[in-house]
């Protein structure tokens, strides 16, 4: 009897906190500095919500750790709604990388997913390649000459993944962030890199780099012309890039439905999608969109990376 009371207390409070959410300003947890592309995005669909939302979403930038210490505060917060995050690989993938105290599986509620983002092989200026079928033969007629930009986990695992796939070998290079490499792809210090297409579009519009191929699964609308990795020749080998919204696990579902109605409603706005694509990012289909979708796309990539990761054996403190 008791344990029935208390489940139908909890259904009371869960209904209640639906009916009347949201009553004030929703925090959006931003997980690195201002200025970045996931700042950026966050910023743009929080303008977005407040509409449908009839309350302000309030960006708030907590770095440190890889984007982990934000995470964490998110995963600890009140299951109501008003604490949520804007998540991506490095957040919720690659974290397993550092030292966490919580679960990445069990401890979020999927609001839904904003966007793909696509991830592009760039190679310096006078390499011999053209295309990715072109590095591909250089790197076996060359065995182990090809450097490798590792500016950061995500891009060494996928430098990794990349020999995996065509039995070819690179150096890996260390730089601290994508602007040190990019600097020293330009000075033609370093012949390989993988970026947000956003990062390297204008370089290589201008002819100061050159792209290989989209590593993204199918082809972008940022950079249609681009082939992707299968399309080359090479399956299975893509780079991670996507932006989603996360609450606490507990959140009730009523509450995370109106959080994905109204960035599901922003999306939709035909300005907020071209500043997406200002942006380099592709917009989710509606049906990655969902709740469900975001689901299903985390435990794919999950089951993808983490055993690459694993037997990469890397950490970072």
């Amino acid at each position: 009897m008791i344990r029935l009371f208390a489940a139908a207390s909890i259904l009371v409070s869960s209904l209640a906190l639906a009916q009347t959410f949201p009553s004030r300003p929703i925090t959006l947890i931003v997980p690195f500095p201002p200025g970045g592309s996931t700042d950026t995005a966050a910023r743009i669909i929080a303008e977005a919500m407040r509409p449908s939302l009839g309350q302000p979403v309030v960006i708030e930038n907590v770095g440190g750790a890889g984007g982990t210490i934000a995470i964490a505060r998110v995963a600890r917060a009140a299951p109501d709604g008003y604490t949520i995050d804007i998540g991506q690989w490095d957040t919720h993938v690659g974290a397993i990388l550092y030292p966490i105290n919580f679960d990445l599986q069990k401890d979020f509620a999927p609001v839904g997913l904003l966007s793909v983002n696509p991830q592009l092989l760039i190679a310096r200026k006078g390499f011999p390649a053209e295309d990715l079928k072109g590095l591909v033969a250089w790197m076996k007629a060359n065995p182990d000459k090809a450097t490798f930009v590792d500016q950061n986990a995500a891009a060494k695992l996928t430098g990794i993944l990349m020999m995996q796939a065509t039995g070819t070998t690179v150096q890996f290079i260390p730089y601290r962030g994508a602007g040190p490499a990019m600097q020293a792809m330009l000075g033609g210090q370093v012949d390989l890199m993988v970026v947000q297409a956003a990062v390297t579009l204008p370089q290589a519009r201008a002819g100061t780099v050159k792209i290989l191929a989209n590593l993204s699964p199918a082809r972008s609308r940022v950079v249609p012309d681009i082939p992707t990795s299968e399309e080359s020749g090479i399956a299975g080998l893509y780079a991670s890039g996507w932006f989603g919204l996360f609450a606490p696990r507990a959140t009730p579902k009523e509450v995370v439905a109106k959080l994905n109605g109204a960035m599901m409603q922003g999306l939709a706005d035909a300005k907020v999608q071209a500043r997406f694509s200002d942006l380099g990012l592709d917009v989710a289909s509606r049906e990655q969109q969902t709740p469900e979708g975001l689901a299903a796309f985390h435990k794919g990539e999950i089951e993808k990376w983490w055993p690459i990761i694993k037997a990469a054996g890397i950490k970072v403190e």
